[in-house]
């Protein structure tokens, strides 16, 4: 590497830097503050693990996304983390092991492989909260909860939109055509794709009964407003209980955030496939206008836990704090920077002590030498006293 390219950043990682940096973290503690105050209790995982408990219970994809390396101690694969979530699951079944509700949250930096997108950081500082133990509704209403609250803690004050989805809708639906696994593999990739063209060609060579090719061709196409899952109830009259279920699991989940967020604008999409390799249930995403990707999603993941000897019920929700602090519109800004003079002068120390124990920022003058950064204000002595004057 050149010697003009050695301080350049990999494509795609970022870093912080003055005052955005402060500005984040003080976001990172009110939010967790905020976690906290409904239960959340704080975990740590590290950053780095053992391959095969990294990835234990997720899909394929958080597979192609996590970076591998070789531990020297011990010559075992390691995986850099991509995604918290599967470690605060390792951590309540296999550390913690409580019985009943537990409930944890957690803040810290992720590494991809790839971006998300082409714009997106490859080390998104990821915060989120999960809950284990519970299978009702309930938990997942708290979840949804908190997730706008934390969005609106967090100073986001352009318009959002719930997007809500459930995979037993999708999963009913593969075992009632009775599909094979390439041809599930390829109906997928169709709906990612949202190629409708492509769709209605593909089913028709599946040679399925009318009522099943309807139920597949009307997938796509069943996303809106409320109307939506009731028009699903008419499509899917004759598909399994588990897809009827599904979609009356969603009206009532509707009804419950309605009454928690009656301004929320809430968006239904049935053939939402994110996370479907290991969420169970309802899958969820918060969008806005001012930003192209969702910028908070979760769902239920129940049994996840089961590699680690324990199932349990799961639902819960991330986001990346850095997308939170350039979508908000709240003042994150540190204290004043005040100004003292190279004195060594007690009454000077004193007042310098006092000052930052308040939570002020104090700066002593260094000889020839001003700080890079203005201060806003100075202290100097009237009538024997160190006074904060304002410049």
């Amino acid at each position: 590497m050149a010697l003009a390219d050695r301080w350049l950043l990999p494509e795609g990682i970022k870093e912080l830097l003055p005052p955005k940096a402060y500005g984040v973290e003080l976001l990172r503690r009110r939010l967790l503050d905020l976690h906290v105050s409904w239960g959340y209790e704080l975990v740590m995982p590290p950053l780095v693990e053992h391959l095969d408990s990294l990835l234990t219970g997720v899909g394929r994809d958080l597979d192609l996304n996590t970076i591998k390396v070789t531990d020297q101690l011990s010559g075992h694969s390691l995986g850099v983390r991509a995604d918290i979530t599967p470690q605060v699951a390792r951590i309540d079944a296999h550390r913690l092991r409580q019985e009943g509700v537990t409930r944890l949250c957690y803040c810290g930096t992720v590494v991809h492989a790839r971006p998300a997108q082409p714009l997106a950081s490859r080390n998104p500082l990821q915060i989120g909260a999960e809950l284990y133990g519970h299978a009702g509704i309930e938990s997942d209403v708290e979840i949804i909860g908190l997730m706008m609250q934390t969005l609106q803690s967090a100073g986001v004050q352009q318009e959002l939109t719930l997007d809500l989805g459930h995979v037993g809708v999708f999963r009913g639906l593969l075992g009632w055509t009775g599909l094979a696994a390439t041809q599930q593999e390829e109906y997928q990739d169709i709906l990612r794709r949202k190629a409708l063209p492509e769709l209605q060609a593909y089913v028709d060579g599946l040679a399925l009964d009318a009522v099943k090719s309807q139920a597949l061709l009307a997938l796509p196409q069943l996303n809106g407003g409320s109307e939506v899952l009731q028009k699903a109830l008419t499509v899917f009259a004759e598909a399994p209980v588990e897809v009827i279920e599904a979609i009356d699991y969603l009206q009532q989940l509707a009804a419950r955030i309605a009454l928690r967020e009656p301004s929320l604008d809430l968006y239904f999409d049935l053939s939402e496939l994110r996370g479907y390799n290991y969420h169970t249930g309802v899958v969820f995403a918060a969008y806005t206008p001012a930003f192209g990707q969702s910028i908070a999603s979760g769902g239920r993941y129940d049994h996840i836990g089961s590699d680690f000897g324990r199932a349990r019920p799961a639902t819960g929700f991330s986001a990346d704090l850095s997308t939170l602090a350039e979508l908000s519109n709240a003042s994150f800004a540190g204290s004043r920077r005040i100004l003292a003079p190279a004195l060594e002068d007690a009454a000077l120390l004193q007042q310098v002590s006092l000052l930052r124990q308040q939570g002020e920022t104090v700066i002593f003058a260094l000889t020839g030498v001003a700080p890079s950064t203005p201060c806003t204000a100075e202290l100097v002595q009237q009538e024997g006293q160190w006074q904060v004057v304002d410049l």
